[in-house]
């Protein structure tokens, strides 16, 4: 019996072929429209490192202007200067410690026989790999020895070994670069947290960068500074050294600290160095130290926009508008069917036969929406990825989240097409027939 519903169903859908193709286009509009945003604020929304968020903190201390603060109406800098994140890290005070900036630098891979170009690099701290469970392809991350002598050490992204040393095992090879030889210790594997939390200078969704090198190398090249660089005072000259004992920012600073014990002895100790850096004649403003685990600090720089949450809100009323069409065009159908309910009534069709028929009906009509929906929000994924490209890892279809919508349509269909049924079967038999 369920194979003879399905085959009226289908007869049904191929005899009125301009309406139903008009309800499916309605019903994958609306689809389409919804998954698009609801993947677009799933991904950018999500917590990259969950397991590990309560345990991850961001550190800010105050080291502004006296009569004015960094961030109205009194929030600390974002971002730390060269003495307080070397401080920081060489105290020891967490369980890890991570600071680390953005810089960049030309790679001569003259040995390789390739052209020379210039690659966006990451100055941190050997911490930052397991802090923010980095995997690694070969190798590791350099170890204490290194990062104490300075050693000239190097971690590759995977598309940089890839392009120097077409993806074979190269730890222990060496590379000139900023116009001297590093030795390859490590080689990452796929990596791209999204949001990108650690850093989001350059965007939240931002690409990570292509080498890794200690911190204090920086200031050995005197490497640029990359990201974002803010000043409350003058630098007292233009050499290199001057900028990094002075009062700019331009550190992300990170703390792994595994329960609330260490969280509070951590405070403690910025407490305790922001009290020593004032009797220095640091720090004028009031104690304002700021931990911050990572959703805090996601939801403190507002990584879903105001306006990406309007498009959420819209895309769902659109979805509405949608089914209320699709609905409306399902019962100017099923209003026509009176005549032939009434004859399948008179033949001994009950009430919940003539529902089976046409509701089998409006879920292929939905399900059918549903695919046209799916193909159309693939297509407007990768228009976004082009029109925006830092959003490029952002246009992998949520597949929860479009087949949720999918249920939602179909379920939405399948009420608003009972209706008409059921008025459809109310009226006396004769009275119908007669009609």
């Amino acid at each position: 019996m369920f194979n003879y519903y399905c085959r009226l169903a289908l007869l049904s859908i191929l005899g009125a072929k301009v309406h139903s193709i008009l309800t499916m286009l309605t019903i994958a509009l609306g689809i389409a429209a919804c998954t698009i945003t609801l993947t677009l604020v799933n991904s950018m929304s999500s917590n990259p490192i969950a397991h590990k968020s309560g345990q991850l903190f961001r550190v800010q201390l105050d080291n502004w202007d006296p009569n004015q603060a960094a961030i109205s109406p009194d929030l600390p800098p974002e971002f730390v200067t060269w003495t307080d994140a070397r401080n920081v890290v060489q105290a020891r005070q967490a369980k890890r410690q991570s600071a680390s900036a953005i810089t960049w630098g030309m790679v001569n891979p003259a040995e390789q026989g390739l052209t020379p170009f210039l690659a966006l690099m990451r100055v941190t701290s050997k911490d930052f790999f397991p802090m923010f469970d980095v995997p690694f392809l070969y190798g590791a991350g350099w170890d204490e020895n290194a990062e104490q002598n300075n050693d000239y050490v190097v971690v590759l992204s995977k598309e940089t070994n890839q392009r120097v040393f077409h993806g074979a095992n190269s730890v222990g090879q060496t590379l000139t670069m900023l116009g001297a030889t590093f030795t390859v210790v490590g080689v990452l594997n796929d990596w791209h947290l999204s949001p990108k939390f650690y850093d989001m200078s350059y965007g939240a969704f931002s690409d990570p960068e292509e080498m890794y090198l200690p911190l204090e190398l920086k200031a050995v090249f005197e490497l640029p500074h990359g990201g974002i660089t803010s000043c409350w005072k003058a630098v007292e000259s233009e050499r290199y050294d001057a900028f990094m004992h002075s009062e700019c920012t331009n550190f992300q600073l990170w703390v792994e600290l595994d329960n609330p014990q260490q969280k509070s002895q951590f405070a403690d100790y910025l407490t305790q160095y922001v009290q020593q850096q004032k009797s220095l004649g640091r720090f004028p403003r009031p104690l304002n130290n700021r931990l911050l685990n990572v959703a805090q600090w996601l939801e403190y720089k507002q990584v879903v926009k105001q306006d990406v949450q309007i498009m959420f809100w819209l895309s769902i009323m659109f979805l509405l508008v949608c089914l209320i069409n699709a609905a409306s065009l399902l019962s100017a159908k099923l209003h026509t069917k009176h005549s032939e309910i009434g004859l399948r009534r008179a033949l001994g069709a009950n009430f919940s036969q003539i529902v089976m028929q046409y509701s089998l009906e409006v879920v292929f009509i939905g399900l059918c929406g549903g695919l046209i929906g799916i193909i159309l929000a693939l297509v407007g994924l990768q228009g976004v990825a082009s029109l925006y490209a830092g959003y490029g890892r952002l246009i992998e279809l949520d597949i929860p989240i479009a087949l949720s919508v999918i249920l939602l349509a179909v379920m939405g269909t399948i009420i608003a097409g009972l209706v008409p049924v059921y008025t459809a079967c109310r009226p006396v038999l004769a009275t119908q027939l007669k009609q």
